[in-house]
């Protein structure tokens, strides 16, 4: 950083100062740095966007990190990429930036991005949690996690009660149980329903292209590819050219304020994540963290968490359990696991009531006699395979 860019910060500062002991107010402006070497595009395709987000936006200054270049942007010059991450860092932790966006940065594990895109179906905004980093190296952890990491951002953003849903991918049903878990327990969790006709809080494509949830939660890789084609499906893939970027890194106890963009964002995208970041930092995403993070710990996170870890199964499959004697089976009960499918079906085996594994419009099925449908889904819902609340297709 040149002597004239510190005098030029410094200078702001002061002038800040001054403005409030004039008015009697402090500024609500914040400033938000952002890198620009890396981008795929060049840099000047983040100065331009830098730029965008500085002229419609008068209660942010951003500043420039990376080579000098003509703007009128408060710079920050330094010589490589690597460079710039040490100073926007150095500058987060002193107070001279409130938020910063950048490119292909290492989060800690437990960490993990928020991602914001405006869906193509009915044009609504929604936000992915989560798109990069690793929330745990435990997948369904990971996505009881990032749906936390995903409240967070959309309460610091002003959605006060946002609505969640949760991704059919492997793994939903149990975080599914998980989260309504932490809602029994005093977490209150605003449970979205799917648009189609069965309902449910987990998720299908429909749900994803209308926007249904404020909060979409999958596990990061998904999250990855989704903000990636909800970004750039009108440019053929290598110009992201809609949306918000790929988000802040939240996690507990972390304390910087850092939103991710691809090396592929274009100058809209740019722009948008700056003005997000800008948001965040209004919004105080950090102390909306700590809050959320002690009132979800309150509601037995952490015992939560730890019993989706465990090694011990629910019951002990490993013993031979022969299937009784067969029958019709036209009820169908939903909600279980596909990864736990076939322990769930030797459950009600072991219990003895006959009933087999499919795959419905929705996803896993287990189908027993329509005679015994409410002794199944009580013996699986005890068992823990399903909630209270699974559907009965």
């Amino acid at each position: 950083m040149t002597d004239n860019n510190v005098k030029k910060m410094i200078g702001k500062v002061f002038n800040d100062i001054a403005d409030a002991m004039e008015t009697g107010q402090f500024s609500n402006r914040v400033r938000v740095g952002i890198t620009s070497y890396g981008s795929e595009h060049g840099v000047d395709n983040v100065v331009k966007g830098a730029e965008i987000a500085q002229s419609r936006d008068s209660s942010i200054e951003v500043v420039l990190i990376g080579p000098k270049v003509d703007s009128p942007l408060t710079q920050v010059v330094v010589e490589n990429e690597e460079e710039g991450y040490k100073k926007m860092e150095e500058l987060l932790d002193s107070g001279e930036l409130d938020a910063a966006v950048t490119m292909h940065y290492s989060f800690p594990i437990g960490v993990s991005t928020v991602g914001r895109v405006i869906t193509p179906g009915r044009g609504r905004e929604m936000y992915i949690a989560t798109t990069t980093g690793t929330s745990s190296p435990h997948r369904v952890e990971a996505m009881v996690r990032n749906g936390i990491y995903g409240i967070i951002a959309a309460k610091a953003m002003g959605v006060e009660n946002p609505t969640v849903g949760i991704l059919n991918v492997d793994g939903a049903r149990q975080v599914e149980r998980a989260l309504k878990e932490l809602d029994k327990n005093g977490y209150k969790i605003n449970f979205t329903e799917s648009l189609r006709a069965d309902g449910g809080c987990v998720m299908r494509g429909n749900d994803l292209l209308a926007g249904v949830p404020d909060v979409m939660i999958t596990d990061t890789l998904t999250g990855n590819i989704l903000i990636k084609v909800f970004s750039s499906f009108t440019t053929g893939g290598d110009y992201e050219s809609i949306g918000y970027g790929y988000g802040p890194g939240i996690g507990e106890d972390y304390d910087r304020t850092i939103l991710i963009l691809s090396r592929a964002s274009g100058i809209p995208v740019v722009a948008n994540a700056i003005s997000y970041g800008g948001s965040l930092a209004k919004g105080k995403v950090m102390n909306v963290a700590k809050d959320e993070f002690e009132k979800v710990n309150k509601a037995k996170f952490k015992e939560i968490l730890k019993s989706l870890t465990k090694d011990t199964a629910k019951e002990d499959n490993d013993e031979e359990v022969t299937a009784p004697p067969k029958e019709t089976v036209t009820g169908t009960i939903a909600g279980v696991d596909i990864m736990e499918l076939e322990d769930a079906v030797k459950v009600l085996w072991k219990n003895g009531l006959y009933a087999e594994s499919g795959m419905g419009c929705t996803g896993p099925i287990i189908m027993v006699n329509d005679t015994k449908l409410e002794k199944a889904t009580d013996i699986l819902a005890k068992s823990g395979y399903i909630t209270k609340e699974s559907t009965v297709c």
